[in-house]
């Protein structure tokens, strides 16, 4: 190979996302803005919250908006299943845009929109309240949170391999500040001691 093709060569990259979580749709946001400025090729997984959380103390609160999120990675694991890796991002999009700036809790008025959106027929919301697709998405789930351990969340990200919970980020940066944190996320998670940076969040999830 060229040094030329070898500097020219996308960076692989794999986001693990719940539908449902904000912290995820704004990380992901972060990662199409850096797409465009750097030369990454993202495939996108789902991974669950009612998976990571069906054996964990909640709240009651929280236990009730699991099966909700639940439909949610039913849908799209269901839609890579029936139509291959392609429509997992668009689906994900058409959900989300509705989910977090859209502020809708309603899932069958969120997922009949979406599947409008992506061009999948109206029947297919059916898939949403099935376990039709449960192994693949549970396999899709630990594939992701096997790489970070049990005591993390939505997003996981992995970059050439190395994998890494996060980045939290509120709201998403743009332009090169988008890009400059980019490269710093994953210079740190490349280094093989490191395990964590963290500090309170001053601010809730602001949908830009």
């Amino acid at each position: 190979m060229s040094t030329e093709m070898t500097a020219t060569a996308p960076t692989a990259v794999d986001f693990w996302f719940d539908p449902s979580c904000p912290w995820a749709w704004m990380t992901s946001r972060w990662v199409d803005e850096v797409a465009r400025l750097r030369n990454l090729e993202v495939t996108w997984h789902v991974m669950s919250l009612a998976v990571l959380n069906e054996n964990q103390d909640v709240s009651e609160d929280y236990r009730a908006f699991l099966p909700r999120a639940l439909r949610y990675t039913r849908l799209v694991a269901a839609a890579q299943q029936e139509f291959g890796q392609a429509i997992v991002k668009p689906l994900y999009d058409a959900l989300g845009m509705q989910i977090h700036p859209g502020g809708s809790t309603d899932p069958d008025t969120v997922i009949s929109q979406a599947l409008a959106e992506v061009g999948l027929p109206p029947e297919f919301a059916d898939h949403s309240e099935t376990d039709a697709y449960d192994a693949p998405m549970r396999a899709s789930h630990f594939d992701g949170i096997g790489r970070v351990g049990q005591d993390v969340g939505t997003p996981v990200i992995a970059v050439n391999g190395i994998a890494f919970f996060g980045p939290v980020i509120s709201p998403a940066p743009i332009g090169e500040e988008a890009a400059r944190l980019w490269d710093g996320v994953v210079a740190v998670a490349a280094y093989p001691g490191f395990f964590e940076i963290k500090r309170s969040r001053t601010v809730g999830p602001i949908f830009n």
